[in-house]
């Protein structure tokens, strides 16, 4: 009779580490991803033809899809997963918040082409661009409107195609930064990465309002560089 109890016991003990175990495993998954868009950010924001200031000035968000795999694409449904951040307040004029976790669905023919990994970076150009994002899934080129960005400090960023994006889209290959169009492609808030990384069910929105979550510690590196390269967000 003993050995049964401790028999049930034990299987009692396993169905309750085991999703223990699991969500701390997939938490540190999210948590890399966003040192690594840190890093990914970082190196972009080092080399002398990178996104113009002026653009990462009136960004109101910033994506990072760190090392995507293009052969991923081939077949769909499968994925790049990477972070938000976004600027506080209502109208986004304040300091860089907490990150919300996003996936990246393939569409796009380019995706099909070549197998190396790529990093991805977007900026959120516009008030309504954002709070689209923050609530549903959107197609880049249908739901709201988007273009490859321009690259270097001193390019001409005011044109008319960049002045009405609401996304501006750029690629990581090989060491060869540039701008590059996702037209066909869907960006939309990860929610079981979100509830992962802060332990519970939470909203992108909520995320990016900052009234309901902390800002994780892998999360700081990414913030301090945004922080860094553009404290203060600018209207056109």
């Amino acid at each position: 009779m003993k050995t049964q109890t401790r028999g049930i016991a034990f299987l009692v003990g396993l169905l309750v580490l085991v999703p223990l175990m699991s969500a701390r495993a997939d938490s540190k998954d999210e948590r890399d991803r966003l040192h690594n868009a840190g890093e990914v950010m970082q190196e972009i924001l080092n080399v002398p033809d990178d996104i113009p200031q002026d653009l990462i000035n009136k960004a109101r968000c910033v994506i990072v899809m760190p090392s995507v795999l293009k052969a991923a694409f081939i077949v769909g449904g499968s994925y790049g997963r990477g972070t938000m951040v976004c600027r506080t307040g209502k109208d986004f004029s304040g300091p860089w918040g907490a990150p919300a976790m996003y996936a990246l669905e393939g569409g796009s023919i380019g995706f099909q082409i070549g197998g190396e990994a790529t990093d991805f970076v977007f900026l959120v150009m516009n008030d309504h661009g954002a709070r689209s994002l923050m609530h549903s899934k959107v197609k880049l080129g249908g739901d709201i409107t988007a273009a490859a960005g321009p690259v270097g400090r001193t390019a001409s960023a005011d044109t008319d195609a960049y002045m009405r994006s609401e996304i501006l889209s750029y690629s990581r290959a090989r060491g060869i930064f540039a701008g590059i169009s996702l037209e066909g492609s869907t960006l939309r808030p990860d929610n079981r990465a979100d509830r992962n990384l802060y332990g519970r069910s939470v909203s992108a929105a909520e995320i990016i309002d900052g009234s309901e979550v902390h800002t994780p510690e892998a999360a700081k590196g990414l913030i301090a560089r945004l922080d860094k390269a553009s404290p203060r967000m600018e209207r056109s």
